[in-house]
């Protein structure tokens, strides 16, 4: 590639870079400004954090982020413990049709979110959880868990697991001082998974939480639009909030986020 070539793909590049980042800085710069437009204009008289501040003090925001965290650690942790656990079997105690079983099941991933959340909304009523934390975060738990950390398990000899049960080990054991600490990096990947996709829902929540007592923080950002005129500044404060927590999360977990796909895609 010439040097003509070069600089062709570094302004497309450029481009590129800047079409992804424009949003985001008219989402702070907005954030930012006492305003009732969006606008790339920067303002130094307009400039201000009461947006921020409001959020919390006369829109309950506070609540909305307490009930997604709470959210998003039930939907972590059940998330990794029951499809680690479903992993486990299908890799390591094979039952006659397990093989039929394990792609049935994953069959489901194809199964529209939409289709199942009528049935769920009963199901969830019947049970007498509807509205609360479990039933936001139940239904993270789907067979893309299970696929992600079974080929990741693929590359855990067994004979290595052979050797522990010859030990005495039973499998609980064997699950917890062998298997999960080798499973580390897709676990990790898993956890960012299901925190991008708890915490980003807005249409179960929507559907589940009718009272109005209780809110996410997407719930809680949309309803910040108003019905004659929308403060798009305060708008747009609950927005970076919104965004900064998986930002940060994502940032703080990369490398071993990275690694575990990386490992699950050669390794499977």
């Amino acid at each position: 590639m010439g040097r003509l070539g070069k600089w062709a793909m570094y302004a497309v590049v450029a481009l590129l870079v800047g079409m992804a980042v424009l949003p985001f800085a008219l989402m702070v710069i907005t954030a930012i400004q006492a305003t009732t437009r969006l606008e790339f204009t920067i303002r130094p008289e307009l400039l201000t954090f009461d947006n921020f501040v409001r959020l919390f003090t006369t829109n309950n925001f506070g609540s909305a982020l307490l009930t997604s965290s709470i959210v998003v650690v039930i939907a972590v942790v059940l998330n990794n413990i029951v499809s680690s656990l479903a992993a486990f079997g299908f890799a390591f105690k094979p039952f006659p049709g397990s093989k039929a079983v394990f792609w049935v099941y994953l069959a489901t991933i194809m199964v529209p979110a939409q289709v199942t959340m009528i049935p769920m909304f009963i199901l969830f009523r019947e049970l007498g959880i509807l509205g609360g934390h479990l039933s936001l975060a139940l239904p993270v738990i789907n067979a893309f868990g299970v696929f992600l950390i079974r080929q990741f398990m693929a590359s855990i000899p067994p004979s290595l697991l052979e050797a522990a049960r010859i030990d005495g080990a039973s499998d609980l054991r064997i699950f917890l001082s062998i298997v999960v600490p080798a499973i580390k990096p897709v676990l990790v990947a898993l956890t960012v998974f299901t925190f991008l996709t708890t915490w980003n829902d807005f249409l179960w929540p929507l559907i589940s939480l009718q009272d109005g007592t209780r809110s996410t923080v997407t719930l809680a950002v949309s309803q910040l639009k108003g019905n004659f005129l929308t403060q798009y500044g305060m708008v747009m404060a609950g927005t970076t909030i919104a965004f900064l927590v998986p930002f940060i999360v994502y940032a703080v977990l990369q490398r071993q986020f990275v690694e575990g796909v990386t490992a699950s895609g050669v390794k499977g």
